[in-house]
């Protein structure tokens, strides 16, 4: 087993594990560590040195909570930490980071693995949460996210309910929603040239399988891998599939 460490250093908070080449994890507007539990136990196995760096979601000023303010944290990221040839794994919100990163700064962006990633449309809770004191409205919203809605654990549902009903954080989510409908990507992806791998679950009601297929569209050099009975996050409710065809495209790629 290969230890797990969490940093805080340079205004950055991380966790990281192995050694090797890197890969830098984003997580999505709701998502935190544990989305990425199964990748990160895994690919430090395989010579691969996993970052999965905290993004100032609820830290940031309210001016700075949008895509492209977070496009910039992840590059200072990078060249902080003076890593060479990243690729960058995001689902949802954490994936569309990954894509105005790429447009943007392209030489610190080796590829990208996107998973329910937001940048062309993004089905949210909504504009507003009327009911967000509502517990079972929420543990509902949540289970909507999954195909089955077991992966919805108390302590997921807990941590969506939390958020949702603390003001300040509210604020912020609803600013950064916000932010990635307005930044909609689709003039830019024909631009972004770096390798991308599209794995989306085949039921997933947040960005349906009609955006992963405009995104294969899109983007000039990009494969579309589907995960059968799976929502909007394949990384957790079939990690080990994932993993498999993240794994396959790297082999293809010689990444």
């Amino acid at each position: 087993m290969i230890d797990k460490q969490h940093i805080e250093n340079g205004g950055f908070k991380y966790l990281t594990s192995g050694k090797g080449k890197p890969i830098i994890i984003l997580h999505g507007l709701m998502g935190g560590l544990g989305n990425f539990e199964g990748f990160i136990s895994y690919f430090p196995t395989l010579g691969y040195q996993v970052y999965m760096p905290e993004l100032p979601i609820y830290t940031a000023s309210l001016l700075d909570t949008n895509v492209k303010y977070f496009a910039n944290f992840i590059n200072n990221f990078i060249k902080f930490l003076k890593l060479d040839n990243a690729i960058l794994i995001g689902n949802s919100l954490g994936g569309h980071v990954g894509l105005l990163h790429a447009k943007l700064f392209p030489q610190y962006t080796k590829a990208l693995v996107l998973t329910g990633s937001s940048g062309l449309y993004e089905n949210a809770m909504g504009d507003t949460y009327p009911k967000r004191g509502n517990y079972d409205f929420i543990k509902k919203k949540t289970e909507d996210v999954f195909y089955s809605p077991k992966i919805a654990t108390k302590e997921v549902v807990d941590e969506v309910f939390e958020s949702v009903n603390n003001r300040v954080k509210v604020i912020k989510i609803l600013a950064m929603a916000k932010s990635a409908i307005r930044h909609n990507m689709a003039k830019d992806l024909p631009s972004i040239k770096v390798p991308v791998a599209l794995i989306w679950g085949e039921n997933d009601k947040v960005t349906p399988p009609n955006v992963a297929k405009e995104f294969n569209e899109l983007l000039p050099d990009s494969k579309l891998y589907w995960i059968k009975k799976c929502g909007h996050a394949p990384m957790m409710e079939h990690s080990n599939e994932f993993n498999g065809v993240v794994k396959k495209w790297f082999a293809e790629k010689s990444f």
